[in-house]
């Protein structure tokens, strides 16, 4: 699931999770202490978590913080069935996204060189 986010939030988020503490995110987005309280407890209730450390680590499960390209849906697609023991060719989107994903990797690879 990926919740809706305003950018402030998504940076809010971000920024709690390279390990900043709450004085340091609202100085650095020039906001109030009791904005990022607000911020943090919207993305808390969005992500159904305990506390804005949960939120974090639910935020990286669900793929929006690591970075990587998300292949479809609401999950980390490929890789992510790999890493739980299952089998992603079961995953019919899985299946066509990483294919897809793969031919156009080569495609790009192939007009660099």
């Amino acid at each position: 699931m990926r919740p809706e986010l305003s950018d402030r939030q998504e940076k809010v988020l971000k920024l709690r999770a390279e390990g900043f503490s709450g004085p340091q995110i609202a100085s650095a987005l020039q906001i109030a202490i009791g904005t990022l309280s607000y911020h943090e407890t919207v993305i808390v209730h969005r992500f159904n978590a305990r506390n804005i450390t949960h939120a974090v680590f639910l935020a990286c499960r669900a793929g929006i913080l690591d970075g990587r390209p998300q292949r479809h849906g609401d999950h980390a697609g490929y890789e992510a069935h790999i890493r739980r023991g299952e089998d992603p060719k079961l995953c019919p989107q899985c299946h066509t996204a990483e294919r897809a994903y793969r031919n156009a990797l080569r495609a790009s690879r192939q007009q660099a060189a």
